[in-house]
């Protein structure tokens, strides 16, 4: 009987598996497609070669890039100073602090988009790459500040204890205790954001200026006049970056725990 249900637990792990990846599939074996259309005509590189001549294409992806990159940095460094400095502090209203400081990862987009819009529209900001570095810092804060704090909790207070009991200053305490422990959750939660931010497609859609295009909106733009092959090879490529994030996320975390295996 234990066989039997294993057999059938690794049947619908596959089939789930095969359901989820098929479509991620399908479009990178399209992308090698020679024709523009659905029907397979041969195996070629002509899209690649089409992609890497598409300059609106490739300036949609350098503001994407500089967006994720910079707003996950900012991210980082709100979130973890956020998470740990409430957990070091104790005060009546923490819960209901907490709380707020989620509602930007709850709300609907198109409300945060919205606000957004009017809130830059009220302060007469200039529409761009500034509104759309704060606009995704803060609503990718809260993901780092969820995983930091998770970590934090967990976090056994006598290292640092000890740390200052042999004349480490708080700030070096922190750096030289707190900040190793909690680089996975930082890492993870950097990760999340990233990705969260490249996807993005309705706040951006409310704040970007006409300089300022991204990737995503680049790609919805397209839909209008249809979507070529292109955007199939320049998924492929991203999966292949992204998938390789991932490889030196895992070597990254393998080092970590040999290195406090060996502590």
């Amino acid at each position: 009987m234990k066989k039997k249900n294993g057999a059938l637990s690794k049947l619908y792990v596959i089939l789930v598996l095969f359901l989820t990846y098929l479509p991620v599939f399908v479009v990178v074996l399209y992308s090698f497609n020679n024709s523009k259309y659905g029907n397979w005509e041969g195996f070629s590189f002509t899209w690649y070669d089409k992609l890497f001549q598409n300059r609106q294409i490739w300036r949609s992806l350098k503001n994407t890039l500089i967006l994720a990159f910079s707003s996950c940095f900012l991210s980082i460094l709100i979130g973890t100073a956020g998470a740990v400095g409430m957990a070091k502090s104790r005060f009546r209203t923490m819960n209901l602090l907490e709380n707020v400081s989620m509602i930007p990862m709850m709300l609907p987009e198109i409300i945060l988009g919205m606000a957004y819009l009017a809130f830059f529209s009220i302060l007469k900001i200039p529409f761009g790459m500034l509104t759309l570095i704060i606009a995704h810092t803060t609503f990718c804060v809260p993901y780092i500040y969820i995983n930091v704090q998770s970590r934090l909790v967990g976090l056994d207070p006598s290292f640092v204890e000890a740390a200052r009991d042999l004349g480490a200053s708080p700030t070096r305490a922190f750096i030289d205790v707190t900040l190793p422990l909690i680089a996975p959750a930082v890492l993870s939660g950097a990760l999340l954001a990233l990705a969260m931010s490249m996807d993005d497609v309705v706040i951006s859609f409310f704040v970007t200026g006409t300089t300022s295009n991204t990737l995503p909106l680049q790609v919805y733009s397209m839909l209008k006049m249809g979507v070529t092959p292109e955007v199939n090879a320049l998924c492929t490529l991203i999966l292949l970056v992204v998938f390789g994030c991932i490889g030196l996320y895992y070597l990254f975390m393998s080092l970590y725990r040999r290195r406090a295996e060996k502590q």
